[in-house]
Formats: structure tokens, sequence, C-alpha cells
């Protein structure tokens, strides 16, 4: 099946500082301090990230961070929970939006 999503595409992303050198250069330096080891190890910075990944459903850092889990040494039961731990912030994030429909709701009837 054809997506506007290609994984072969993925090892392509360097090639974004093409036409912006130094500002690409400042992320990936960035990129690379924020993924090494430091309070959290790199085991535990991937499974954020795969968790991010879900929650703004990039297709490329979930096919990135997978294989990134799996070879600091995750297994799928961690990975699936650290997705759920995800879905349930996100979630709770779009009820807790219920309240402001809630006092506009209110405040129209009244």
């Amino acid at each position: 099946m054809e997506t506007y999503y290609h994984p072969q595409d993925l090892p392509k992303f360097e090639e974004i500082g093409e036409g912006a050198p130094e500002l690409a250069k400042k992320f990936f330096d960035y990129y690379a301090a924020v993924f090494a080891e430091g309070e959290l190890t790199e085991r535990e910075k991937a499974l954020i990230a795969l968790a991010v990944a879900h929650t703004v459903q990039c297709p490329y850092c979930i096919d990135a961070y997978t294989q990134d889990c799996l070879e600091k040494g995750s297994n799928l039961n961690e990975m699936t929970e650290a997705i759920h731990v995800a879905t349930a912030i996100r979630g709770g994030s779009s009820l807790v939006h219920g309240v402001q429909m809630r006092n506009i709701a209110k405040k129209i009837s009244l």
C-alpha cells in the first residue's frame, strides 16, 4: 500500500540541513546532547521518545525509536506500556479541556 510516508526517507533526515547548514548543525548537536546519557539512561530516553512519537504521530519517529528501544535493551512489553502512558496523557488532556467547554456552555446558557 502506498502512503505519504516512506520508510526509506528516514535516513534522508540529515539532508534537511542542506538549505540551512548552520541551523541544522545546531539542531543536531542539541539533539545528540539531549539523547546522551544523563540523569536518565539512553534506554529511558528512547522509551520516552517512543511514547512522544506516538503522541505526535510521527511514523518516522515511531520506526526510529522502536528500533532504538530494541537496540538499547527494551522489550515489547516495556515499549507497549510506554505507549499506554502517552495514550493516557493524551486522552486526559483532551478530557480536561472539557472543563473549558462546560464553562462556555454554562456562560452561554445563562
